[in-house]
């Protein structure tokens, strides 16, 4: 009996290019309605997992189904069910906003297609621009036009990689809400992002992947609690001070910034270290303008799990 409940089943899914060996059994599900974000570094198999998913490449071992259906032996019903938006905005810059979206409706034999466009131009503010030629549109604007051409067929699932590259603060506020405003309406988000900060305002569920495999799943907040203790943040009054302050405390795990005149220093989270820290410091005389203690961010837990150093390589 299928799961209603779950938009996307992955099951040992795996991918090798000649002898290169790109997913190694990749295993996730998404509920329907929901926001998935899949992090990863460049090369880890994000792209490759995406063309699977969205039936442009066949694994190689493996299986997955999206509403219902497999995306290697049903490819048809799983193009029913989506839409995909890529990293690079797929409209025609001659043609309007409005003639770029009548042009996906009239490719996709959607009935009404006039107020379908108009539908959606209005969901993404773009009616007073709608007449104007793309070409004129900002990246932000481009950004939206893009992915409302990818909803004029009212998908079930939209897979979006990297949706805000390229777009200012304002402008990938503007696409956030509109991600969230998807899965209000009940559509699932497949989301990719190279921004942590973005998954962990969007995400219901969030995966991240090395080197191919899975390495951690789960909420932003129970991925945070995989390294429970944080850091520190002292800032002195000069670079003397913070210099003086780095040396005291060699032992300790912890970066110096000498532009802001900042120490951040890794911590068991114990009251007993934080206070020996300040005790040292106020031996010395080193005097500490401000403290801070900041709980891990969703970027702490993917570098302490991918490792700083990875993701050199071109993204599969």
């Amino acid at each position: 009996m299928i799961q209603t409940d779950i938009a996307i089943s992955v099951s040992g899914l795996e991918k090798s290019f000649k002898n290169l060996n790109v997913l190694k059994g990749i295993n996730f599900t998404i509920q329907k309605g929901s926001i998935f974000a899949l992090l990863g570094s460049n090369g880890s198999g994000k792209t490759t997992i995406i063309k699977i998913l969205t039936t442009l490449l066949n694994p190689d071992k493996g299986s997955a189904q999206i509403c219902g259906f497999d995306v290697a032996k049903q490819p048809d019903g799983v193009r029913g069910e989506i839409s995909l938006t890529g990293q690079f905005t797929a409209v025609d810059d001659i043609l309007t906003g409005r003639e770029n979206m009548r042009m996906i409706g009239k490719l996709c034999h959607i009935q009404g297609v006039n107020k379908r466009v108009d539908e959606l131009l209005k969901r993404f503010n773009l009616l007073d621009a709608a007449n104007r030629r793309v070409a004129t549109y900002s990246g932000g604007m481009r950004r939206k036009l893009d992915l409302a051409m990818s909803l004029i067929g009212s998908p079930s699932v939209v897979f979006l990689d990297e949706p805000t590259t390229g777009l200012d603060p304002q402008g990938r506020k503007a696409m956030w809400e509109i991600i969230k405003g998807l899965s209000q309406t009940g559509v699932t988000v497949f989301l990719t992002t190279q921004y942590l900060d973005e998954a962990d305002e969007l995400a219901d569920q969030i995966a991240i992947l090395n080197e191919g495999k899975i390495v951690a799943e789960g909420t932003a907040a129970e991925l945070k609690r995989l390294i429970p203790h944080g850091h520190i943040e002292l800032r002195f009054h000069n670079e003397k001070e913070v210099q003086l302050a780095s040396d005291l405390l060699i032992k300790y795990n912890s970066s110096l910034s000498g532009e802001n005149q900042t120490l951040t220093i890794a911590t068991d989270g114990s009251i007993k270290q934080i206070t020996d820290i300040i005790n040292l410091l106020e031996n010395a005389d080193i005097s500490v303008a401000e403290f801070s203690q900041k709980l891990p961010t969703l970027e702490d837990v993917f570098l302490t799990i991918i490792g700083e150093n990875n993701g050199k390589g071109d993204d599969v």
